[in-house]
């Protein structure tokens, strides 16, 4: 009679009781429970970064994300710089994957130039000549540059080149008989004309490349012990054809070199004139240039 009366009194705290124990061991707190199996199929794998995502490149929503604790790293400027330094010595920027140099263009990058060769003349005290048997150039004059010293550039420039025979005019009894009608009338083989030339060239260099443009027949010689190329003849009228003191000179901007033409660096503007002389440069003012 009193189990009827007050069963519900008992059964509904041991029940309380039944529930809390079971949620107490199955909840992890009950001593051993840390020893139970983990079912690892349910908890997401995480893969360790390759050695191209670290440092050197940067996940795709621009967080970049710490390998081993999982929390988000620090900006870049928050750092040491010891610790935003890559481990990977070959680590290359994700910007340029063959980390490749790009050429600075920014303001304050400056253009790159080649040095230009500065001229000098060693004079050997025993003979008064240079190596190439030039005497002093006169104060104020171009220096000779050699050619092996000069690299040609792409940078063009202008200048007037020039050619004539007209002192043959006056020497006609001296001419070889079988070039007297290679003569112009008036003397001019090529009337001043302004042609292109590009940084570095010499004399020669205009001279041949004029000839070539122009169809006018030029035949040189190169001279190692003078380190230039010797003209010959020009539009078949070549040295000795009008007597023995007869050839080719030529003069820049009034002047005539003692040194040969492909030692004659040419500049913007510059007048070059070759002339035929029937007396060894003197009946064109140029007789010193050949030391007499």
């Amino acid at each position: 009679m009193w189990w009827k009366k007050n069963r519900w009194k008992i059964i509904v705290p041991v029940l309380v009781l039944i529930v809390l124990a079971a949620s107490f061991w199955y909840g992890g707190s009950a001593p051993g429970a840390g020893g139970l199996v983990q079912d690892d199929s349910r908890i997401p794998s995480v893969a360790p970064a390759e050695p191209s995502a670290m440092p050197g490149g940067a996940p795709p929503d621009g967080q970049a994300q710490e390998v081993i604790t999982g929390r988000p790293k620090a900006p870049a400027e928050a750092i040491p710089s010891h610790e935003t330094a890559s481990p990977y010595t070959d680590a290359k920027p994700a910007s340029s994957p063959d980390n490749a140099e790009q050429p600075s263009s920014g303001p304050s990058a400056a253009p790159v130039t080649e040095p230009t060769p500065c001229p000098t003349m060693e004079v050997n005290p025993e003979t008064g000549k240079d190596k190439y048997l030039t005497d002093p150039v006169p104060e104020g004059k171009p220096l000779p540059v050699e050619p092996q010293d000069v690299k040609i550039g792409t940078t063009a420039y202008t200048c007037t080149i020039s050619i004539s025979c007209a002192t043959i005019l006056d020497n006609l009894d001296l001419c070889d008989p079988e070039k007297v009608e290679l003569v112009p009338e008036d003397g001019w083989i090529l009337k001043p004309t302004q042609v292109t030339l590009y940084e570095g060239e010499s004399v020669f260099n205009v001279l041949q490349r004029t000839c070539k443009q122009m169809k006018i027949h030029m035949e040189y010689e190169n001279t190692p012990i003078y380190n230039s190329a010797y003209i010959e003849g020009i539009h078949n009228l070549y040295e000795f054809d009008v007597g023995e003191l007869s050839g080719w000179m030529y003069k820049v901007n009034g002047w005539f070199p003692n040194y040969g033409c492909s030692r004659y660096q040419v500049k913007d503007g510059d007048v070059i004139e070759w002339v035929y002389t029937c007396d060894l440069g003197y009946d064109v003012g140029g007789g010193y240039a050949l030391g007499t």
